[in-house]
């Protein structure tokens, strides 16, 4: 489905003019409120079960991130959030607005990069702009002010078909279209992937200052290092929940000592690690392996002399602070 197009037609069906005017009561009630609300959400396509009932709250004003690798549940729950998908079973809410019920509201309010470019590609980048402006009842010239720094990378290519645009230029034009009428909430469905480096982090960038705008923006990745660019974040596997919090809470509550540890030999040392009955864990990290033990007191020394009478050279064994990645690891491996 191409979002942008079936929700332009929408929009326009339903003749969306944005409201620019607040009251004060009705700001001191909204306040009180989380931006997002999900409760008991459930997702299944056929026999899959996408999304298995799932609960979670996202406050307004947050940066939060749905952190894990594809086929995890991410794209279904977004685009559950975006009104693209309806749920299995159990409640989601944006701004106090049902999903189902709600959904010509939501619409107004939301503004979703889905997971593959979709806007016009035969449109040039000043008029993908112009007619997601126009089709939200807002004017690029209104609202310039609010997607100037990130607009202002794109605009000497104003001029060029969106299809000819880079990788990171396509999404820095997607997101301006979908910031052009000031929403509330930002739904972004991985939109660093495919990019290069440097694009990413001109990304995160641009979303923090969007934050500090004060809307809500929910999104999700598949790269472990962006967690820690979130206030907080889901980590997700197999449509579950295995952690909800701050990254650095969830990096906090990881209970195991954990060393890297390298030899001249890596393929073989793959092997042996998981023949030592004192090691719990063996991940490859790059040019090192992550383990832990079954017991905390286990002194690396230990592991040094295992690894030598399994004729293991030039052994670096080195206790390390855990990461994000490795918490993942963790909880998934606790989970099966």
């Amino acid at each position: 489905m191409n979002y942008c197009r079936d929700v332009a037609c929408n929009v326009s069906c339903f003749n969306i003019i944005r409201n620019k005017t607040w009251h004060a009561t009705s700001l001191q009630i909204q306040t009180k409120m989380n931006a997002i609300n999900i409760q008991n959400l459930s997702k299944t396509y056929g026999d899959v079960q996408a999304l298995k009932n799932v609960s979670l709250s996202v406050e307004r004003g947050e940066l939060f991130g749905l952190i894990g690798p594809d086929g995890a549940g991410k794209t279904s729950l977004l685009r559950i959030l975006a009104t693209m998908l309806l749920p299995t079973s159990g409640t989601a809410a944006l701004e106090g607005c049902d999903v189902v019920k709600d959904y010509k509201k939501i619409r107004k309010m939301i503004g979703y990069m889905p997971g593959r470019f979709s806007l016009y590609t035969d449109l040039t980048v000043e008029e993908n702009l112009q007619f997601f402006a126009t089709v939200y009842g807002a004017t690029i010239e209104e609202n310039y002010h609010f997607i100037k720094d990130i607009y202002s990378q794109i605009e000497p290519f104003k001029d060029r078909p969106a299809g000819k645009l880079s990788g990171g230029m396509k999404q820095k034009l997607a997101l301006c279209c979908s910031l052009i009428h000031l929403p509330k909430v930002l739904i972004l469905d991985e939109p660093t992937t495919g990019v290069d480096v440097v694009s990413r982090a001109e990304l995160w960038e641009m979303l923090k200052n969007v934050k500090n705008h004060g809307i809500t923006i929910i999104v999700s990745t598949p790269y472990m290092d962006e967690a820690s660019l979130c206030d907080r974040v889901a980590l997700i596997q197999d449509g579950e929940f295995m952690s909800i919090d701050t990254p650095q809470a969830i990096v906090d509550n990881f209970a195991f000592k954990i060393f890297e540890v390298r030899t001249t030999n890596m393929h073989q040392l793959m092997a042996d690690l998981a023949e030592i009955s004192f090691v719990e864990s063996a991940h490859l990290f790059g040019q090192y392996v992550h383990i832990t033990f079954q017991d905390n007191d286990v002194q690396s020394d230990k592991l040094n002399a295992a690894l030598i009478d399994k004729n293991h050279s030039e052994i670096e064994i080195r206790q390390i602070k855990p990461n994000i990645e490795d918490c993942f690891i963790h909880l998934m491996t606790a989970a099966k």
